[in-house]
């Protein structure tokens, strides 16, 4: 066997601690037939050049290459060996540079070091088999998870360029929380007059055909690569069909049962069966069967029976269900919500009947919100005085330490719709800091400054307040020093991961930052790529951030699929994955367990595992894992590694 050693000088990274006279004397002691060659920059253009004409003219069997790390340009140099008609998987890399020239003082030690090395990878590489690539034809589909405005354009923006796109919801209607807003700052525009136009798109536009809506939804399990994922979704039972229900509420009307409104975070109630809210999109109700009188065991048919569009509009008896779908990329829309303020002690969120989050004021001010958009307090009274507690739980070690940054701004446009709907009322706003960025956002901030019935007071721990009621039931807010009525108080509570992050996180095998949002692949220019390839990222899931912005990261995720999943496009499957022998297998599902990639199956018939190459990614954790044995690492199998270190420690 002939094997050729091709040593990388790296202009003087290398040659300065190694000795390439040493390696060439030493490879007579070598095994098999060698020769050495020293090629300078050989990962240069005429380096490479260089290194292909050897090849051709040496034809060896087997190749080892002294360089640098594999993880820069193992590819590079496969591609030589192609090039040059070597099967590309008869190459062992050395890592001479980082590993041995660049931490090793003493030339001699390293020139030993390398030789040792380099005598490993000949022994290796004796063992190595050539590999052939799959090709697979690539699916352009893509999923959208999550229907708020970032997934909303990213969905329509997929379906205009002639892409299937199945949009999955977790709730009964498209919007996300944009949509429960009644004005958006800076501008005060109609957050559902904005909205109604991408949903409207989306149900009813010129691509309906093209997206696949799937509300009341999630992602249960993943498997496979970019441009080759399969997506299980398990869909929750709505009880109405959206195809036939036409919206008329004749079923709301005549339900007896009543339950807290979830739409309104409880603030009001609703019936079992019921729109989520006035002019929800899809536009037809929904049944929560934990507060349906058949959960207890009755038999109420009141909805189904009061249908006029006969009995199979309402489904009473729908189950869960899960669907599968072939896509090439993911879209992660999933948002964000508040942190939950009750767990600052004093505020009194939870406890106290008139204080507020923000997301209950902005239902509170809404049209179709618990009262029609009038302010009022918990006895139905109009507030004289309002507290604006910004920064509850942000920029605090001890709860979140971050800044949302859009908290601010939200705040001094509660401070004008206050103003605009009560004239005589005071605002009272306690800051620990203030963030009002860009060039729209300072004007709502100046109207609350020069506004003489709106002041501002600074905080400098959120310890320091408390909200407790006086005598007559009247809140009062403590700051140190400083006592004020407030008839409602409203907490902006800081901007944190989406519920179920953590394990769509898992499913994805998308990592999280220490704030438990989605990782970027580079926070400053790859802001829309997760580090999982096919998996992208848009709005809030990754930061705080306004609908601006969201929309701008769904596009952005939009433009990185387009580019690189193209129909047609070819990509290959790398052959060093894992293989099972049917008989040594013991059927103890083991490997089935410990495999990261879903790549395993049984095969119950003849009570053996199977390894799905194309999904497989050559990890080795199944080959570590099997007590039998039965499983073998192409390119990395037990004899390789041995022999390689058997040659080192020679």
């Amino acid at each position: 066997m002939k094997i050729g050693i091709y040593f990388c000088n790296c202009g003087s990274n290398i040659a300065d601690k190694i000795s390439y006279t040493a390696v060439v004397e030493a490879a007579p002691s070598f095994p098999e037939q060698t020769y050495v060659k020293t090629v300078n920059f050989i990962c240069s253009e005429e380096g490479r050049q260089q290194f292909e004409e050897s090849l051709r003219m040496e034809q060896p069997d087997r190749v080892v290459v002294a360089a640098c790390s594999p993880r820069d340009h193992e590819a590079t140099f496969r591609g030589c060996l192609t090039n040059a008609g070597i099967n590309s998987y008869l190459m062992q890399m050395v890592n001479i540079r980082e590993q041995i020239a660049w931490v090793t003082e003493d030339p001699t030690v390293a020139t030993e070091k390398a030789i040792s090395a380099i005598r490993g990878a000949v022994y290796r590489v004796r063992l190595q088999q050539p590999l052939e690539r799959k090709q697979l034809e690539i699916c352009p589909d893509v999923l959208v998870i999550g229907a708020g405005p970032a997934g909303m354009k990213a969905a329509l923006s997929f379906a205009e360029a002639g892409r299937a796109v199945v949009l999955i919801e977790r709730t009964p209607f498209l919007g996300g929380l944009p949509v429960r807003f009644e004005d958006l700052f800076p501008s005060m525009e109609c957050a559902p007059c904005m909205l109604e136009p991408l949903m409207g798109d989306l149900l009813h536009g010129d691509y309906p055909g093209s997206i696949e809506l799937i509300t009341m939804s999630e992602l249960v399990e993943l498997t496979g690569f970019y441009g080759n994922f399969n997506a299980k979704i398990k869909q929750n039972p709505r009880h109405v069909s959206l195809h036939k229900c036409i919206g008329c509420g004749e079923c709301v009307a005549v339900c007896p049962a009543i339950t807290h409104n979830e739409f309104n975070f409880s603030t009001n109630d609703r019936k079992a069966i019921d729109f989520a809210f006035a002019g929800v999109l899809p536009n037809a109700p929904f049944l929560i069967e934990d507060a349906c009188l058949r959960s207890n065991g009755g038999n109420c048919r009141a909805c189904k029976d009061a249908c006029p569009l006969g009995q199979d509009v309402v489904n009473l008896e729908e189950a869960e269900t899960v669907v599968e779908r072939k896509i090439g990329a993911i879209v992660v829309a999933t948002g964000a919500r508040l942190y939950d303020a009750s767990r600052i002690d004093g505020l009194g969120m939870g406890r106290l009947p008139d204080v507020y989050d923000s997301l209950q004021f902005e239902r509170m001010l809404s049209s179709t919100g618990p009262t029609g958009g009038v302010i009022k307090t918990a006895a139905g009274l109009v507030p004289a005085s309002v507290a604006i507690i910004h920064c509850v739980g942000s920029l605090d070690e001890d709860h979140v330490p971050y800044c949302s940054g859009i908290c601010c701004q939200y705040a001094f446009k509660f401070n004008h719709l206050i103003t605009s709907k009560l004239m005589n009322a005071t605002i009272t706003h306690y800051h620990r800091e203030l963030v009002v960025p860009g060039k729209e956002a300072f004007h709502l901030f100046n109207n609350a400054v020069k506004d003489d019935n709106s002041c501002l007071k600074r905080y400098s721990d959120i310890n320091d307040l408390t909200v407790t009621p006086d005598e007559k039931g009247r809140l009062i807010v403590r700051a140190k020093g400083d006592a004020a009525p407030a008839d409602i108080v409203i907490l902006c509570p800081a901007v944190i991961p989406a519920e179920g992050a953590d394990k769509l996180s898992v499913l994805l095998d998308v990592a999280r930052d220490s704030s438990g949002f989605f990782r970027e692949l580079h926070g400053r220019i790859d802001a829309a790529q997760s580090t999982i390839k096919g998996v992208y990222l848009a709005g809030a899931c990754q930061e705080p951030m306004d609908i601006r912005t969201a929309m701008l990261e769904g596009m952005a995720s939009v433009g990185y699929t387009l580019a690189a999943l193209q129909p047609g496009r070819i990509i290959e499957i790398e052959p060093i994955n894992a293989e099972v022998d049917d008989t040594r297998c013991a059927g103890c599902h083991l490997c089935i367990s410990v495999c990261s990639y879903r790549a395993i199956s049984f095969d119950i018939e003849h009570n053996v595992s199977n390894v799905n190459a194309v999904l497989c990614h050559g990890c080795g954790t199944c080959v570590t894992a099997c007590p039998a044995g039965a499983i073998t690492g192409h390119h990395f199998t037990n004899e390789q590694i041995i022999a390689e270190m058997e040659g080192n420690l020679k």
